[in-house]
């Protein structure tokens, strides 16, 4: 089922979805069972599986020089969501991002993942490689997220990359796309990057995820603004708790988000011990007023800790 079905069929209640990352080459399945089995009682109607290009890494010869490796450190995410909807019973939603895939190469992953049933997928540019400055799309494939959606809603169509192929099988994809209430940290400012979000949508996007926040009035102005520039598909927030004080600075760093300044005083004033619990009562409060507010999913980066994620959804529910 669609995405946006799950959110029609819900009505005015308001869902509880998840993310999970692949476990890293050399784990197996049964992490991801163990991080999802406690949290199947709360009935989420899908779940997001990331996808991960390959990184470069520098491997020292015995001549003294160092040799770039290209791997991929987190593989199997079709299969994960395979697993995942065999297992449970539930849908699962395959990140599809540019880099590291041309053209003909997301066309031939479209059709794999439209054999399996899979019915919806989260369109993604991607993030630069580590020690790379910016993003550089792979050669022949898409360097924007809006051309990556337009080419998965040609083949919603019918329409492929072989100009011979008539007739060709309508797939049925429903697409998401990402938001960032704060900006996209490339965006020159947050107007410009509603603009780009519009392009997706108008490209073919279903319905918007966020990126995470930790103050829920830059969601709800965020939400404003994309109706007042004309979107209308729903926007789920998307929520992480911060669970340990050096996230204070690398979640900054890293997802490019701002931290309110009472948590940051709350988190600096407090041992390693109930650094969590103020992250994960944070987070509940978070979820309640956005809860009240209606919006249509809760969507929770598990990060693999499944117990925290349990706790959060118990503390509003």
């Amino acid at each position: 089922m669609k995405v946006t079905e799950h959110f029609e069929q819900a009505g005015d209640k308001t869902l509880v979805s998840f993310e999970v990352l692949p476990p890293l080459k050399g784990g197996s399945m049964q992490d991801i069972f163990d991080a999802l089995d406690p949290l199947m009682d709360f009935k989420p109607p899908f779940i997001d599986v990331t996808y991960h290009r390959e990184e470069y890494v520098y491997n020292m010869r015995a001549s003294g020089y160092y040799e770039k490796t290209a791997i991929r450190k987190r593989p199997g995410t079709v299969g994960i969501c395979a697993s995942i909807m065999h297992r449970y019973g539930v849908d699962a939603i395959p990140h599809l991002i540019c880099g590291g895939f041309n053209v003909e190469e997301t066309e031939n992953a479209l059709i794999d993942l439209n054999f399996l049933g899979i019915d919806n997928v989260l369109a993604l540019r991607g993030d630069a490689r580590q020690f790379e400055n910016k993003f550089t799309p792979e050669k022949g494939g898409h360097k924007y997220a809006k051309d990556l959606i337009k080419q998965i809603d040609q083949m919603n169509s019918g329409i492929y990359l072989d100009a011979n192929i008539e007739n060709g099988a309508n797939t049925d994809f429903c697409i998401g796309v990402a938001g960032y209430p704060e900006k996209h940290f490339e965006a020159p400012n947050l107007n410009m990057d509603i603009e780009y979000t519009l392009q997706k949508i108008q490209a073919g996007g279903d319905y918007i995820v966020t990126q995470m926040f930790f103050d829920n009035q830059h969601y709800f102005k965020y939400v404003d603004a994309c109706r007042k520039a004309g979107i209308t598909v729903p926007i789920v927030p998307g929520l992480k708790p911060l669970t340990r004080k050096y996230q204070l600075n690398s979640i900054p760093r890293k997802f490019f988000v701002n931290m309110p300044e009472d948590l940051v005083k709350e988190i600096e004033k407090s041992d390693k011990e109930h650094t969590k619990e103020i992250g994960i009562e944070w987070c509940i409060q978070q979820s309640k007023e956005l809860n009240e507010a209606g919006v249509p999913c809760l969507h929770y980066y598990t990060m693999g800790d499944s117990s925290t994620t349990k706790k959060i959804i118990e503390g509003f529910l």
